[in-house]
């Protein structure tokens, strides 16, 4: 029962930071500001790491490799507390691998909760102050839907396109997670 209430608080703890440093990673990819509360919130919590992370690992085209590093070696920190806590012994490369592709698929999971998110603002108040940053996080996606998908009745069918195949894009990612996790 203790090892089981540690596996719950060292997997909320690990997934809260590595969900904030891929936010952080996505908005500077897509160019995205951080002058509003969503962007203020996510740079106060990963600034502590970030900014002297950042001092060591230089950026590449644009990319914030210091956060997605970052991201990466948390997740690779969580999944090693947690095979400890159940007493496995996983190879580093299935850990590493495992934590690349958890990383993966939470970038997904992060597309699916803006898609939801901004369809669901954009009807019930369009004028919401977070519906321009959920537009241009979903916006790249979007855009190359919208151009086979055609609205029907004046409802764009792109966001549900976009959803679908965003899960059909999880079912190779979990069973890449199942076998670099070697279960």
């Amino acid at each position: 029962m203790l090892a089981q209430m540690l596996l719950v608080l060292v997997d909320a703890v690990i997934s809260a930071l590595v969900w904030l440093f891929l936010l952080r990673f996505h908005f500077q990819w897509l160019r995205m500001p951080f002058r509003n509360p969503l962007g203020q919130f996510v740079l106060a919590l990963t600034n502590w790491a970030v900014v002297p992370a950042r001092r060591v690992v230089p950026g590449l085209a644009g990319l914030d490799l210091a956060t997605l590093l970052l991201a990466w070696l948390t997740q690779l920190l969580g999944l090693w507390a947690q095979f400890a806590i159940v007493g496995g012994e996983p190879s580093l490369a299935a850990l590493l691998a495992l934590a690349a592709v958890d990383l993966v698929r939470y970038s997904v999971y992060i597309l699916i909760v803006a898609v939801f998110l901004h369809v669901a603002i954009t009807w019930i108040n369009p004028d919401a102050p977070v519906e321009p940053l959920l537009a241009m996080l979903t916006r790249p996606f979007l855009r190359p839907l919208r151009r086979y998908v055609p609205p029907v009745a004046n409802v764009d069918l792109s966001p549900m396109v976009l959803i679908v195949l965003l899960y059909l894009l999880l079912i190779p990612l979990n069973y890449l997670r199942i076998a670099a996790a070697g279960l």
